[in-house]
């Protein structure tokens, strides 16, 4: 960048937030603000709190990065929808609403791809995709993306405003169904899902810093775009390179799919660590497509690839206290 930035990431101590703060900041010209509900550790300039959002003035503002919100919860858990609605999209028409009004001239928004689909229909998923979301995580995301566009009228041309849609993002404090893999077989336990074929798009944090500041350069017509690595990878695959990670043998073994479905069931029931709605995730084909965002950047190929991403996030989880909190 050419002159000094100043930008406000919300949800900034969160997994994404901190990880994006500390590649920003490798930029001395960069000035970070956090919003969030709490203090964290990442190396932001400033801290703010929702409760004290009303009196930050944000015309100081470059660019403002929303990445708050309510994660998608694959635990089987009873969750209040509402309250899906309350923080996907309640949150995200508070801090859109008061970009409007300021001088603060690019908003990136952080959907989902779940915002479209649960399910990939055909090859892969588009932008041109008719979004049908079966989730309340899914509903929520997509609803804030239908406040942002109904507002298009009223967004000044000196303006940029971009949705993102986000295949399952990876990467050091990573939390989630890849790190229940990982203690998987760190434990040497035996992964029994190998009738299942399957293949996934996973996006590494650093393509996904990458295409933030580009965005935040303005180098991107505004705009909806997915993003993801380049080539997806297959349930099976992860399990070879977390062993490899690990200097072990896989040990990939193939039970019959009717006898795991089976133990998903029990599960749900039982509130297990595997459940209908995590088998899913491990074992269904999503791939999305990121030629429209390629398209934008001008490039062939994102930064960073699908093996070498995800090799590194799994060299971070080394000697890391891991969770099975869902993303």
């Amino acid at each position: 960048m050419d002159n000094s930035c100043k930008i406000m990431i919300t949800g900034g101590y969160g997994f994404v937030g901190t990880n994006l703060a500390t590649y920003l900041k490798q930029d001395k010209d960069i000035t970070l603000t956090a919003l969030d509900i709490k203090e964290g550790n990442a190396p932001y300039d400033r801290y703010v709190s929702w409760d004290n959002l009303d009196n930050e003035e944000l015309d100081s503002y470059d660019a403002i990065i929303h990445l708050a919100g309510m994660a998608h919860d694959t635990r089987g858990n009873a969750v209040d929808k509402e309250l899906y609605f309350k923080v996907n999209t309640g949150l995200t028409q508070r801090i859109f609403d008061k970009y409007l009004k300021s001088k603060t001239k690019i908003f990136i928004f952080f959907s989902s791809v779940k915002a479209v689909a649960d399910t990939v229909e055909g090859e892969f998923l588009t932008e041109d995709a008719v979004p049908y979301p079966k989730t309340p995580y899914g509903e929520s995301k997509l609803r804030a993306e239908e406040y942002i566009n109904s507002k298009e009228k009223d967004i000044d041309e000196s303006k940029k405003v971009y949705i993102l849609r986000p295949a399952m993002i990876h990467g050091p404090g990573n939390k989630g169904n890849l790190n229940l893999l990982y203690k998987t077989v760190s434990k040497r336990i035996p992964w029994p899902l190998g009738k299942f074929d399957n293949l996934r798009s996973f996006t590494s944090i650093e393509n996904v810093c990458y295409t933030v500041k580009n965005m935040i350069r303005g180098k991107i017509p505004q705009g909806t775009y997915q993003i993801a690595d380049d080539t997806p990878l297959s349930t099976n695959e992860l399990i070879r390179l977390i062993a490899e990670s690990q200097n072990r043998k896989p040990q990939i073994i193939n039970m019959p799919q009717a006898l795991i479905r089976c133990m998903a069931k029990a599960g749900d029931v039982l509130k297990l660590p595997l459940n209908s709605e995590r088998l899913k995730k491990l074992t269904e084909s999503y791939i999305v497509s990121n030629l429209k965002l390629k398209g934008a950047l001008g490039i062939d190929t994102m930064p960073v690839s699908s093996t070498e991403g995800m090799i590194r996030t799994l060299n971070s989880f080394k000697n890391k206290k891991l969770t099975n909190t869902a993303l």
